[in-house]
């Protein structure tokens, strides 16, 4: 048997040297353009540029360097000096069917795409056109199409200008066709969190980061995902505070992290711990580990008030402010402590161990990510943590609240801009008035839906402002086969991705801006802003030369194709609103004037401008005017039954990729290096199996669904993890998640549980 001290992890902490090393690593294979240095050094500041990375919010008093590994990867990756330019198509062996054979890292290092492209069948090639034909094409395929026939899906990265306008070019075409990024991580949190506290987004701020006297951390990864994070993070223990962490698989992030920016941190090596405890939990055992930690504030709160002490749940906030409690606190008292261990994988001292630092707490944050909320019962998940946070009225006062981490820059904001496909999310009656349209009332496709429908044959084109939307989908397998049939397709991105190579009957390439570059226009060079995961507004301004004369900003994109595509309204002023994007900052405001008042003098105040949010202020946005307390009815979020052979598969991701960009092959967080193709799994499970460390071993998707989804090349290394949970990466493995398997509410797929079984490769030894 493996010893489990001897298992692949990460050799040291988060940050540091191998933070820098792994930028510089980034850097010498990308060749970035000189001008990067100045770019970094303006990132995540007034009147610079919003990270194009992650959604972490932006400080008021910011540092020299406000920017973390990912940060830079990003801006590299981004400003590379290589070009992706009309001939690399002409050149022998790139055919979009020999692309298909490329590494998702290979075909992004072809570097920025400069023109836009149209696929020719007869060679399987795409080939330059100009923008005029683009648009024209685009518009004749369009146009005979039922509306709801055809998507409009936006990645994270546009800006709120262009964002606001995609939206109102779908509508205007007639379809709320309009999934985001969201609908694949996030989209539980708007679901959940809007169910039981009215408010679809996080409840902090940035001053609660510095009262805050504890955290608790479900399924989230700073060290990955965040990296900012980990400086307040740091300044929290350095003040006292605890911080306790519910996990799976464990992440050097939430381990420790030696201060890149601390001169005295870096020569010493100096790291701080981060988690005072650190629980790995079965994948989908988070609802049980709730249960349990409420379970013991209320028998704290029973033993409190029988000796006539200060009762530990705040009872007054409770009354005041929430409903269903009493049917919770039965739920918690009936609760069984078996069931508990058993559901959760962790044993009963240790759930008693965070509560107690919990009870001990004055002022706590509960922040979650993706390991919450991508589950068949992830809403029930996010409303659990709610219910922790409500038992001692964590949500709503100075030091606490519910704090997702959002991963895409601005992938939040675009739905606060009319980016959704749920219709009564948008004030479609002034959007009417504003610009004599008739918007559609019913509601449009999710990602789930759309992929469902892709399959089925009823959507027939796919516009895509940004993403890799294949690659990034469940059930990618079946949406390669079905995404080629489609009449339209249409990929708006600055580099090469997967998404390109499974072309439709009519497709094109639409080369943009970076948000770093200069996007001159008719009234000079743009601003464009985007919304952090506080809530908060933030202005960016590009200074660097456009990667080539032939690109267009994403704005100039949307607007390009309403014209060519749309009737004439003189209502829609599409040329001059590409002149001058304070224009359409002018629209969002009226559109939604208590969020975005005085939007143009606001957009570049340090830290971002507020548009608030009704939880922070104890303002329930509900159907009974309070927050709701969730009884449980199951104690696992993964809803499929456990059964020998069967395992629970989450997806992770390495800290040398964002979202589907693959920058390279170091994982030093998780220990592994030079490959992707590996499943990690418990040593005890690899023996019961009568498996092997480092056999070659294949996935296969355990669904009564009479589909084949299979993953194989696999690496089997011996991982310390629970019992029946097993790891590999995003967005490899999503092949092997069935469209059908999501949360009950919001339909986000559940890619962290996904039932497999696992198997020897055929002809391994």
């Amino acid at each position: 048997m493996t010893d489990k001290r001897s298992l692949p992890h990460s050799p040291g902490p988060a940050g540091g040297w191998g933070s820098l090393k792994g930028i510089a690593q980034i850097f010498g294979e990308t060749w970035a353009t000189p001008s990067v240095l100045a770019t970094l050094g303006q990132l995540n500041k007034p009147k610079g540029v919003m990270c194009v990375s992650c959604a972490w919010p932006k400080p008021a008093n910011y540092s020299a360097f406000e920017f973390c590994e990912n940060g830079a990867k990003a801006t590299l990756w981004e400003m590379t000096s290589a070009r992706c330019t009309p001939v690399f198509w002409a050149k022998s062996g790139h055919t979009v069917t020999a692309l298909r054979d490329w590494a998702d890292h290979d075909l992004e290092m072809t570097g920025r795409l400069t023109h836009p492209l149209r696929y020719d069948a007869v060679s399987d090639r795409y080939l330059e056109v100009t923008w005029d034909e683009a648009f024209a094409g685009i518009a004749a395929a369009l146009q005979p199409l039922e509306p709801d026939q055809a998507v409009f899906y936006a990645s994270g990265h546009a800006g709120l200008e262009a964002s606001y306008l995609y939206a109102l070019l779908a509508r205007a075409y007639g379809t709320n066709n309009l999934p985001q990024s969201s609908n694949m991580c996030h989209e539980t949190t708007s679901v959940g969190l809007t169910k039981v506290i009215g408010s679809p987004v996080g409840t902090i701020v940035w001053d609660d980061l510095e009262k805050a006297d504890a955290f608790f951390f479900f399924g989230q990864n700073p060290g990955t995902n965040s990296p900012r994070f980990l400086h307040p993070l740091k300044d929290a223990k350095d003040r006292g505070a605890k911080i306790v962490t519910f996990n799976p698989i464990i992440e050097q992030g939430l381990v420790s992290f030696v201060d890149p920016q601390s001169p005295s941190a870096m020569l010493t090596g100096k790291a701080t711990t981060i988690s005072d405890q650190y629980h790995q939990l079965k994948a989908g055992g988070d609802i049980a580990a709730l249960l349990g930690m409420c379970k013991c504030v209320v028998e704290a709160d029973d033993t409190a008030r029988a000796a006539g002490q200060p009762a530990v749940i705040d009872h007054a906030f409770v009354a005041e402010h929430t409903t269903g409690f009493d049917d919770f606190i039965a739920s918690c008292r009936a609760a069984d402590w078996a069931e508990i261990e058993r559901e959760s994988g962790l044993p009963q001292a240790a759930i008693r161990d965070a509560a107690g630092v919990y009870i001990a707490a004055e002022r706590v944050i509960g922040v979650y990510g993706m390991g919450l909320t991508q589950h068949a019962h992830g809403a029930l998940n996010v409303a659990m943590l709610v219910n922790l946070l409500m038992l001692r009225g964590n949500i709503g006062k100075p030091g606490a609240g519910c704090c997702p981490v959002r991963g895409h820059s601005n992938v939040q904001g675009q739905r606060t801009v009319g980016i959704a496909e749920k219709a009564h999310l948008v004030p479609l009656d002034t959007i009417d008035d504003l610009f004599d349209i008739t918007s559609p009332r019913h509601d449009g496709m999710n990602i789930v839906e759309a992929v469902e429908g892709l399959i089925e044959g009823k959507v027939r084109a796919f516009i895509c402002l940004g993403g890799n939307l294949l690659r990034a989908v469940p059930d990618q397998k079946r949406m390669e086969e079905a995404w080629p049939k489609q009449d339209l397709t249409v990929m708006v991105s600055t580099k090469l991705n997967r998404s390109h190579l499974f072309p439709g009957k009519t497709a094109y390439i639409l080369p943009c801006l970076g948000r770093y570059e200069k996007d001159v226009q008719a009234s000079g060079n743009q601003s464009v802003t985007s919304e952090d995961s506080f809530s908060m507004i933030n202005g960016s301004v590009g200074r660097r030369a456009p990667v080539s004369d032939a690109v267009k900003s994403e704005l100039a994109i949307v607007t390009g194709i309403a014209q060519a595509t749309l009737p004439q309204n003189d209502r829609l002023k599409w040329r001059e609103w590409t002149g001058n994007y304070a224009l359409v900052r002018d629209l969002i405001e009226a559109t939604y004037p208590d969020d975005f008042r005085n939007y143009n003098a606001r957009m570049f105040e340090a830290g971002g401008f507020y548009r608030g949010n009704g939880a922070h202020n104890r303002i329930w946005k509900t159907d009974s005017g309070k927050a709701v307390f969730t009884t449980p009815g199951e104690l696992n979020s993964v809803g499929f039954k456990d059964a020998p052979g069967r395992y629970r598969l989450m997806t992770i991701r390495s800290n040398d990729q964002f979202n589907t960009t693959i920058y390279g092959y170091s994982d030093r967080f998780h220990g592994i290096e030079g490959t992707r193709d590996v499943l990690l799994m418990n040593p005890d499970d690899i023996a019961e199996a009568g498996l092997r460390d480092g056999q070659s071993v294949r996935m296969i998707t355990d669904a009564e669904d009479g589909i084949d989804r299979q993953l194989g090349g696999l690496t089997l290394t011996a991982y310390r993890l629970p019992r029946g949970t097993v790891a590999s990466y995003y967005p490899e493995c999503n092949v092997l998640v069935p469209v059908a398997l999501h949360d009950d509410l919001s339909k986000t797929p559940a890619s962290k549980s996904v039932p497999v079984r696992i198997v020897a490769d055929a002809g391994a030894a």
